[in-house]
């Protein structure tokens, strides 16, 4: 008798345990890249750079073909993407910059006021362990842009993106603490003259200890110490943001495939004597950190309860020795980084659910960053707080009857002469240099026949233009600074005498 009780009461106790795994909330890795274009992995068509760890994660997952970053600049984009607002109406729209380059003036962006909603916060609310790792760009530990005050339990990385230029800093943080690197000080704006430059000059760039392998590291313990509690990684790496800067094993593996002639610095960020295959290694290497962090869920035995992501904030960058043309950065699109046109905002999103996703699925649904906290609280199984976006949890599941559909998607952008977006179906409109010209006109293409948005169909379109008009005014709200406000400023174009 007292043998079947107490098999009962075993049996019991193992029921409930595996209904408590059953029912435990998933995992979400969200990784982020940094100035990534569309076209730089395999996935989405790269010829030149290996990528085949994101590979794998798209064919055993789904990618996104209509996919947009919020907007097309760093601080922005991730201010946007964790709350789950557009350009109209997100509290940070531009990369408004606080101290300076060295250690000493650190003072990083406008930080997140006080009583923000993040995406960390809603998972936090949900029962998750939440950490940011990699660049924030959304305030110093001692403002309120805090991560810990903005609904994340751990923070590792970069607080101040002037910072993050620098992949051999002196420092990185955590948890509002200073952690020391084994890298000398190094300013990477400094150019070489190219008559005198030799090849030890280059060796100045370089440093002992990489910031991407620290912040993996940080990745993995974070994954471990949390036993059967739900967690969310946010993983903003910087990569492949310039400066030029990757380990020497991971460069070699692709000298000599490319005709390349040393970058000096002439526009901007470190020196690189062998800088396409510095470009490609970088990207690679980032690729080689998606493979550790998919390793590591495995090992773990977390592969069907936790769903991996990926993206990145905007499109490739024009400077700092980067040959975007070369590589076909933005797939023949039009723009590049600080532009709305589609090499400055299409971004790939792929996402990876084994079990729950079905697998080397594509999706051309229209979708942004912004939908992010809206697909977070489907994952977690929790109502969204209101925000701008929709959830793609169906889509990515395959239940596309159940599938959520927005008219359209909007841009907004006050930097590079103010600009403003509107993608509705195949349709994209688009204005440039607004704050000179608050009259400008729009510029109309249609994205299914003209991708590169090379002809102008606005003036075949009247109605459609008014249209747009009053979207602007209903999705616009005024910017609380000055210098973001370009579509209804309270003050008179500037003189331009």
């Amino acid at each position: 008798m007292k043998k079947a009780v107490l098999f009962t009461c075993l049996m019991a106790t193992f029921s409930v345990a595996l209904f408590a795994q059953k029912k435990r909330s998933p995992n979400i890795i969200f990784i982020y890249a940094d100035d990534l274009g569309v076209g730089e992995i395999g996935a989405y068509g790269q010829q030149k750079i290996k990528t085949p760890n994101l590979d794998r994660l798209a064919g055993e997952g789904i990618r996104f073909t209509n996919f947009y970053t919020s907007t097309p600049v760093c601080a922005p984009a991730r201010c946007m993407l964790l709350t789950g607002r557009h350009g109209g109406h997100s509290y940070i729209r531009g990369n408004y910059e606080l101290g300076g380059f060295p250690d000493s003036l650190e003072g990083g962006q406008m930080p997140l006021p006080e009583g923000t909603l993040t995406v960390g916060k809603m998972l936090q609310q949900a029962g998750y362990r939440t950490a940011a790792i990699g660049k924030w760009g959304l305030g110093m530990h001692y403002s309120t842009g805090n991560p810990l005050l903005q609904g994340f339990d751990y923070f590792y990385g970069y607080l101040d993106q002037k910072q993050a230029h620098n992949f051999y800093p002196s420092h990185l943080w955590e948890n509002g603490r200073w952690d020391s690197l084994n890298n000398p000080p190094m300013n990477v704006h400094r150019r070489l003259e190219p008559a005198a430059a030799k090849d030890a000059d280059f060796e100045y760039y370089k440093g002992k200890e990489y910031s991407v392998d620290a912040m993996t590291r940080k990745a993995l313990r974070f994954m471990q110490q949390q036993g059967n509690r739900p967690f969310f990684l946010y993983l903003p790496y910087t990569i492949p943001h310039v400066s030029l800067q990757a380990p020497d094993a991971a460069v070699q593996q692709y000298i000599g495939q490319f005709d390349e002639k040393p970058y000096y610095g002439q526009q901007g960020y470190a020196a690189a004597k062998h800088p396409l295959s510095t470009y490609a290694a970088m990207i690679t290497y980032l690729d080689a950190q998606v493979g550790i962090i998919m390793e590591q869920i495995k090992k773990m035995g977390l592969d069907e309860n936790t769903v991996i992501m990926f993206s990145s904030d905007n499109g490739a960058t024009f400077n700092g020795g980067v040959d975007a043309k070369f590589f076909n950065s933005v797939s023949g699109l039009r723009g590049l980084k600080m532009d709305l046109y589609e090499g400055g905002i299409r971004e790939p999103l792929i996402a990876r659910w084994p079990g729950t996703i079905p697998a080397g699925r594509s999706s051309a649904l229209l979708s942004v960053q912004y939908d992010m906290m809206a697909t977070f609280a489907a994952i977690a199984g929790i109502p969204a707080p209101p925000n701008d976006g929709i959830s793609l949890l169906p889509e990515m599941t395959g239940k596309r009857d159940q599938q959520a559909h927005r008219p359209y998607i909007y841009f907004e952008y006050p930097e590079k002469g103010g600009q403003v977006a509107i993608r509705m179906g195949p349709w994209k409109a688009i204005k440039t240099g607004v704050k000179a010209n608050r009259q400008i006109p729009w510029q109309l293409y249609n994205l299914e026949q003209d991708p590169a948005e090379e002809k102008d169909l606005a003036a075949q379109h009247p109605q459609m233009l008014r249209e747009f008009d009053a979207i602007v005014k209903k999705e616009h709200r005024p910017a609380h600074i000055k210098e973001w406000e370009f579509l209804d400023p309270k003050v008179p174009l500037a003189n331009k005498e």
